[in-house]
């Protein structure tokens, strides 16, 4: 039996301190996203970061935090399942987390014990990065290393391109501008950044960035000087790609750029960065600069169009499996 296995890389259970510290913890501690950490690192982790970030990433949670749904990533990632599974109705479909619930490792172990002996695992990272795709198989491959029915395997490659994934970003943005009660006059294409040493070191990211980013503007069809791509999330004291989004967004309304839109293609759900980061904090960049209307359109979530995006790329991978 085949099964379908979304792989995101998680959320706190709750927005408090003491569930953001052992979150924090396991996600500072992974050497894709913290490269050669040694002792300097481990010291100020634990001597600095987790003492403070954990509660002031709970105040940040806290703000998106739905009192039903809890974390929006949490939501829409059992929205995507529970949608896919209608979608594959003989095949089980499940989601695991790199970090925190539901375990990876976890979910995979059910699977295979209720009879999947092969697995389409699908990294929701649409564009390559170490930090997260690499991420993705690291722990699907140290999950695997611990189970003695080993499944068969297909890991879906980043599709920053594929077509049905970048129709569904565009439909996200155009429906959601549509029911705006203004337009705007320029759109921000905003990804999470890396830091550049990243890059430098051969990771193609911003290559799937810059190909991610044509791909929807030729939908969009909007000219050259009516959009900006840029990078958000910075952390650390290095140098990440640019132009960083929040410099972005204040020149604009400097320039007299009163209305702007905030594209995420990156997420494929709404999370912290999407919905706090922009929605909130860079919006206050953005007004205290001189400008009136931010809106940060919504991830692809549970569009219709991400839906189908998502069995095209599952049944183009799965070929022969189901």
């Amino acid at each position: 039996m085949t099964g379908i296995l979304l792989i995101q890389l998680g959320t706190p259970d709750a927005p408090i301190a003491a569930a953001l510290r052992p979150y924090l913890r396991q996600f500072l501690s992974d050497p894709r996203v913290i490269e050669n950490q040694g002792w300097k690192w481990k010291l100020i982790l634990h001597g600095i970061i987790l003492r403070t970030r954990p509660a002031a990433s709970a105040e940040k949670y806290a703000r998106i935090w739905d009192p039903v749904t809890g974390s929006p990533l949490m939501h829409y990632t059992k929205r995507q399942t529970a949608l896919l599974q209608e979608r594959f109705p003989d095949q089980p479909v499940r989601f695991g987390m790199m970090i925190g619930n539901p375990p990876l490792a976890t979910v995979l172990n059910e699977m295979i014990e209720s009879g999947v002996d092969r697995v389409v695992a699908v990294p929701m990272f649409p564009q390559y990065s170490a930090t997260t795709s690499a991420g993705a198989t690291d722990v699907l491959f140290k999950a695997m290393m611990r189970v003695r029915k080993v499944p068969a395997l297909r890991v879906v490659p980043p599709y920053y391109d594929h077509p049905a994934y970048l129709d569904a970003v565009a439909a996200t943005v155009t429906d959601d501008l549509k029911a705006l009660p203004w337009q705007p006059d320029h759109l921000v294409v905003s990804f999470h950044g890396i830091p550049q040493k990243y890059a430098k070191r051969g990771d193609h990211y911003p290559t799937h960035v810059v190909r991610t980013t044509r791909g929807l503007m030729a939908r969009l069809k909007l000219p050259r000087t009516k959009w900006s791509q840029t990078y958000q999330s910075r952390f650390g004291r290095d140098p990440w790609l640019k132009p960083y989004t929040d410099d972005v967004l204040e020149s604009l309304a400097k320039a007299g750029k009163k209305k702007v839109a905030v594209v995420l293609p990156g997420f494929t759900a709404d999370c912290l960065e999407t919905v706090d980061e922009i929605g909130n904090e860079s919006r206050e960049v953005f007004e205290h600069a001189g400008g009136e209307h931010l809106r940060a359109v919504p991830c692809l979530n549970d569009h219709p169009k991400w839906i189908d995006a998502l069995e095209r790329i599952v049944r183009d991978e799965s070929a022969g499996w189901i």
